[in-house]
């Protein structure tokens, strides 16, 4: 399974994210790629043990459509998002992949999202990690 881990400004969610892959689903099979907005993001998911990672808009663009999953912070599909580092044809790549998305609901941006509680991020990552089981 081919797994894309997107996120941007410092990659914090999207390294606790790839953490949570690595010690829930230990098979080298797993193939996590991680994608950043900027090199910074992507860095940081590197050094949490993606096997290979790239940043910028035509890199998430081009690799949405070759994954199974796309596994991000809410914000992923809103263009603009992340102080702008989200641009439009990023967003409309991920919401646009046939890979199945998990999106955790943290964001910095003006959207509340209806019926979601504000749980601690570690146990949002915990539940988006078991949802790739069965994928």
């Amino acid at each position: 399974m081919i797994v894309m881990v997107m996120d941007g400004q410092g990659g914090g969610i999207g390294a606790e994210i790839i953490k949570g892959i690595r010690q829930y689903y230990p098979d080298p099979d797993m193939y996590i790629l991680a994608l950043g907005t900027n090199s910074t993001a992507t860095t940081n998911m590197m050094k949490a043990g993606a096997n290979k990672g790239a940043t910028g808009e035509n890199a998430i663009i081009r690799t949405s459509n070759r994954t199974d999953v796309i596994i991000g912070p809410i914000s992923i599909i809103m263009s603009n998002a992340m102080m702008g580092e989200v641009t439009p044809g990023m967003a409309d790549a991920v919401c646009s992949s046939k890979a199945i998305k998990i999106l955790i609901p943290i964001s910095q941006e003006d959207v509340s999202i209806v019926g979601v509680t504000g749980e601690p991020l570690p146990h949002m990552v915990a539940k988006a990690v078991k949802l790739l089981r069965g994928r």
